[in-house]
């Protein structure tokens, strides 16, 4: 049975978009009525706070009330409705049923008038300005590799044996028992990606042929791109529990991009109370997610003269809407030993 895809609708109205598109953007996605609202105003003054030159575009399912939205166009946020995909329902039970919506993200695969997008989830911060991942060569798909450590993930063979591949050198993959290591697997919640039609409809066929898994959305992306996947570092995406399984590999003062997404590391409902919550570092992102959120200097402000949706005012806005030109920074990428891509630098 396939699942259930419902064609994208109209936006709707009453929230803008610039009159001059810009050729690059972020995207993040919202389902629901709840408080990830929170967590998308605070991704939207982090982005203003490093003084990103490129909007960022809130892909919004039919369920997000309006007075959420109006949030959202309030912060400087493109506010575009897409339709749910669901997958079969006699093969939900397969896939944690929190994840299940989140097929939905397949949806931002169609804005076209964007060449390249990077998609944030909404339980991020970024911390410093990372336009430069923009000029990644195209034609990969980029994101940082995820770990295998947590109980999660205790369904596969990695988890079981103890082999993650963010320290593969400490239990080696048995492939004369279970034969060739599997390929190098992303965390979605952070990647750099090229919106296109033709790439668009073949994850919508590939999804009906595709049995839910038990991270969902996830696990598909990893199969479905996992010829043109390229890791970048971690500091594009530190997923928090890093800090306590693989402290080794992360050094916090260069940390990007932030991923709340540990058991009550959300700022906007952190109790503490959770197993990690106390840690010290833990407190200090925490803290640094509020600071930013009630920032009020950071809020929206129109410019003069009339700035996009996007709320900034960057190279494409200066220059009459024209693409800059912003690829100085990736004539010699090199690959480290563990296959990172050098993300083109900042300076």
């Amino acid at each position: 049975m396939a699942p259930e895809l419902v064609p994208t609708s109209v936006p709707k109205s009453g929230f803008t978009t610039p009159a001059t598109m810009p050729s690059r953007a972020y995207v993040t996605f919202l389902a629901g009525n709840g408080d990830y609202v929170k967590g998308v105003v605070g991704l939207a003054k982090g982005l203003r706070k490093v003084k990103t030159a490129y909007p960022l575009v809130v892909a919004v399912l039919p369920d997000v009330p309006e007075d959420h939205r109006r949030i959202l166009e309030s912060q400087g946020c493109i506010v575009r409705e897409i339709e749910p995909v669901y997958p079969p329902e006699n093969q939900t039970q397969f896939a944690m049923a929190y994840y299940v919506i989140n097929y939905s993200k397949l949806r931002i695969w169609e804005f076209v008038e964007y060449e390249k997008m990077i998609y944030l989830d909404g339980d991020i911060e970024v911390y410093d300005n990372i336009d430069h991942l923009f000029d990644l060569p195209d034609g990969h798909f980029y994101a940082v590799m995820d770990c295998f450590c947590e109980k999660t993930w205790s369904h596969t063979p990695q988890y079981q044996i103890g082999y993650c591949q963010q320290c593969p050198e400490k239990v080696q993959w048995p492939t004369s028992e279970l034969g060739p290591p599997p390929s190098l697997y992303f965390n979605a919640g952070m990647f750099v990606f090229e919106p296109g039609l033709e790439t668009y409809h073949d994850l919508l066929r590939t999804l009906r042929v595709t049995p839910p898994t038990p991270f969902a959305e996830q696990d598909f992306l990893n199969m479905y791109f996992r010829k043109i996947y390229k890791p970048i570092p971690l500091v594009y995406n530190l997923v928090l529990a890093m800090l306590w399984r693989h402290p080794e590999n992360v050094e916090l003062d260069k940390v990007k991009v932030v991923h709340y997404c540990a058991a009550g590391s959300k700022p906007w409902r952190y109790t503490g109370k959770e197993e990690n919550m106390q840690r010290e570092d833990i407190k200090m992102l925490v803290k640094k997610w509020w600071d930013i959120y009630n920032d009020e200097s950071l809020d929206y402000k129109k410019a003069a003269g009339g700035a996009g949706a996007g709320g900034v005012v960057g190279p494409e806005a200066a220059s009459g809407g024209e693409r800059v030109n912003m690829r100085p920074f990736i004539d010699a990428l090199s690959e480290a030993a563990v296959q990172y891509v050098t993300a083109p630098s900042a300076a």
